[in-house]
């Protein structure tokens, strides 16, 4: 099974991102069967990403593509993870 990598963008102080980081911890951790990699980045740390997506924070790629932004659906974050095993 190949390795499956969410990239979840934001910054520190951002209520929404604090949120968002919780329910791919909770997606994430229910399917452990699934190799998965998290990495948070912080559009204060990078030019381009802010450029990117400073007004849609929290942003959610899997595996390089946007899945989703602002509010994190546990449901469709599954639903779409488990199609990719």
């Amino acid at each position: 099974m190949s390795e499956i990598t969410l990239t979840l963008i934001g910054k520190p102080g951002c209520h929404l991102c604090d949120d968002a980081e919780a329910v791919v911890a909770t997606v994430v951790k229910a399917l452990p069967e699934q190799n998965i990699a998290v990495e948070e980045l912080s559009i204060e740390d990078d030019k381009e990403l802010f450029d990117s997506y400073w007004d849609q924070i929290p942003v959610l790629l899997i595996n390089g593509k946007v899945h989703n932004y602002w509010r994190i659906d546990p449901e469709r974050l599954t639903t779409a993870l488990k199609e990719l095993s």
